[in-house]
């Protein structure tokens, strides 16, 4: 398959990378690592008159520690990440996300931000970053802004970006000491999650304390498993009542049924897989 005809422009800023897609208007899109917008190109779904490619930004790049959050730039990879000594050590909900996404041509192509900022219902990352409760940097025509998590995700292949905006990076605050996991059922083609579950939470004794679920690949956006986290909240963490309580992890949202999976399927997954998930994080 062909791409369309395209304008390419490479800014060395993010003072001129802003400039270029806000000349553009709709007619712009960001390229990051290129594992989302390559194949929309080619399959003729995406035909922006320009593509701005971000690889030179240098602000866009980067992975910084502060006393209490590990700043990531939108540009690092997934290969990246899974191989950085401090996500390892103070996030490492972060490396087990990186190592699970789909083959390493593209971990080591595909980056965080342009993940995000696709927000494709089946992706990894943001399970990862709703249960870790990150912030999401966003740089525009008017400025910085900072977005939660929870806030960012607005439905399939939607978020909170405004046109002419550039994701910039994610700070995720310090999780070294609090239980955390990911499991997920991939594709066995594509290696997108069909479901997959990131937990993260503090053990007290055996009680479980301050408890995050977060499901990708089930719905239309990714969302929190409020009632199993309610649920779980200050009680011990048997394998009955984790396997109790994950029932409840998909309540209130609808599942989508694709030729992957019936809706009925994907809500098995999501008690299954949130189980599996709590279970391995608590060790």
């Amino acid at each position: 398959m062909i791409a369309p005809t395209f304008a390419y422009a490479r800014p060395t800023s993010l003072a001129e990378a802003l400039d270029a897609l806000g000349r553009a208007g709709a007619d712009g899109r960001a390229l990051a690592g290129g594992q989302s917008l390559l194949p929309l190109l080619k399959m003729r779904l995406a035909a922006p008159a320009l593509v701005v490619d971000l690889s030179r930004v240098p602000d866009l790049h980067g992975i910084t520690e502060t006393a209490d959050a590990v700043r990531i730039g939108a540009l690092e990879t997934h290969a990246a990440i899974a191989r950085s000594e401090v996500v390892r050590r103070e996030v490492p909900l972060m490396v087990q996300t990186a190592s699970r996404i789909a083959d390493p041509q593209v971990r080591n192509r595909g980056t965080l931000g342009g993940s995000l900022a696709h927000a494709d219902p089946a992706a990894d990352w943001p399970a990862a970053v709703l249960a870790l409760d990150a912030v999401v940097e966003i740089a525009g025509p008017g400025g910085t802004r900072e977005v939660v998590a929870a806030d960012f995700f607005r439905g399939p292949f939607a978020t909170a970006l405004e046109p002419g905006e550039i994701l910039v990076a994610v700070r995720v605050p310090k999780t070294a000491g609090r239980r955390q996991a990911y499991a997920k059922f991939p594709h066995p083609a594509s290696g997108f999650a069909v479901v997959g579950v990131a937990t993260t939470f503090a053990l007290e004794g055996d009680r479980a304390r301050a408890v995050r679920i977060a499901v990708t690949g089930a719905s239309t956006r990714p969302f929190r498993a409020r009632e199993t986290e309610s649920l779980l909240e200050g009680q011990a963490l048997s394998e009955a009542a984790v396997r109790e309580a994950a029932q409840h992890a998909a309540t209130g949202m609808e599942m989508v049924g694709d030729v992957y999976a019936s809706a009925e399927w994907r809500r098995h997954l999501v008690a299954v897989m949130t189980a599996r998930a709590v279970l391995a994080a608590r060790g």
